[in-house]
């Protein structure tokens, strides 16, 4: 550790190097892990007046986490019916996304690495699927409900040319919302497929060929060994942004589908429920958690490849 400090210092100088290690301080310990404390700490106490906070009432309890299990007292059913199938549905639709957004990235992520030849055709093509991402998330958001309204430019096109008769519904049947998702989180995929397939020596490839191996057994015996850290990272983050996604399903969600995290949003603002709120947030959290270190486990990743 002394040695990576007297480098780090000597290459970037007194000035930059407390600037830069000061920074990253400053964004770790006061806006990440501060406010979760706090989140965390605030989940195990009761919902209280302002002016009972401190006196005897205020006081541990895991009746928060309690109730997402059990829900309320006189919940005759026994479990919280209703949070839990909420709950199982963000997570499903979740890894349904992730898997959607592999299948679409890995093809295009093989073909950028090792089909297009010349530096430039790779420079504009990833150019011009970085540039939507340009705008605020909530603007594309709304763009796909303008484009997949029942009165907007497909079901308006669809129409024209005769395949469908009247608008059908993509924001209530949650087409909309599967696919908001899938491109708001696409590029999270892309880029550490890309990375990783990049990496890979072409020599490999052509010398699986020269044995007699169909495209398909390259890619299962070759590519995809050597691309399984990239492919689980990009499986990572796209399902952690999906499940803790609030604007995308706010926006394109249709009303039989409620995602998790609404139901956080209302126990912080409608509820204004803070200590259910955080116990509610925390639950999605450490399951995220417990589950990617699970399948981590099972496709036999370090998280120290994922990192890189």
């Amino acid at each position: 550790m002394k040695q990576f400090w007297n480098e780090f210092y000597y290459k970037n100088g007194r000035f930059m190097s407390y600037y830069m290690v000061g920074g990253f301080v400053f964004w770790i310990a006061f806006l990440i892990v501060l406010p979760q404390f706090f989140m965390f700490e605030q989940s195990f106490h009761f919902k209280l007046n302002p002016s009972e906070v401190g006196t005897e009432k205020d006081v541990y309890t895991l009746s928060q986490y309690e109730y997402i299990i059990f829900g309320a007292g006189d919940n005759k059913d026994g479990f919280n019916i209703i949070d839990l199938k909420v709950f199982q549905n963000t997570i499903i639709y979740s890894i349904f996304i992730t898997i959607m957004d592999l299948c679409i990235c890995y093809p295009i992520a093989y073909i950028v690495a090792h089909v297009l030849k010349g530096g430039a055709k790779i420079r504009m093509i990833m150019a011009l699927l970085i540039i939507p991402y340009w705008l605020n998330e909530i603007l594309r958001a709304a763009s796909f409900r303008i484009i997949l309204a029942d009165e907007g430019i497909l079901n308006n096109f669809l129409i024209k040319l005769g395949i469908l008769s009247e608008p059908y519904s993509f924001i209530y049947e949650n087409y909309a919302l599967f696919a908001g998702m899938g491109y708001a989180y696409i590029l999270m995929m892309l880029f550490p497929i890309y990375n990783a397939i990049e990496t890979l020596d072409k020599n490999q490839i052509e010398a699986a060929r020269d044995l007699g191996s169909p495209w398909w057994r390259v890619h299962w015996r070759v590519i995809i060994p050597h691309t399984k850290p990239g492919i689980v990272s990009g499986c990572v983050v796209v399902f952690m942004l999906t499940a803790s996604s609030l604007a995308l399903p706010i926006i394109l969600g249709g009303p039989k589908l409620l995602w998790y995290t609404q139901l956080i949003y209302q126990w912080f603002s409608d509820g204004n429920n803070w200590p259910r709120g955080s116990a509610y947030a925390f639950f999605l959290v450490i399951f995220c958690i417990v589950f990617v270190y699970i399948m981590l486990k099972i496709f036999r990743v370090k998280i120290a490849e994922v990192a890189k």
